[in-house]
């Protein structure tokens, strides 16, 4: 599943993670370093295993936990309308 962002959708890379503008609605995301990592495997590799492997990988965090988030963060993305 390799995410897409949709074309109303701009981002940013912070030195905090990366920041996401819904020009739609002038709504603001700010994903942490985490959620930055998770976005750009998402985005690169397409495959939500990869992206939990690389949390489990850069971060102290289970495989549970790093599975819950990554599903928690695709669902709140597209519930709001900026990726396909």
């Amino acid at each position: 599943m390799t995410l897409r962002f949709g074309t109303d959708v701009s981002t940013a890379e912070t030195e905090y993670g990366t920041v996401l503008l819904d020009q739609r609605t002038g709504e603001y995301w700010e994903l942490n370093p985490t959620g930055a990592l998770v976005v750009r495997m998402l985005m690169t590799e397409g495959d939500e295993a990869a992206a939990v492997t690389a949390l489990v990988a850069r971060f102290d965090i289970d495989r549970d936990h790093a599975e819950q988030d990554v599903s928690a963060l695709v669902r709140d993305l597209r519930s709001a309308g900026l990726v396909s």
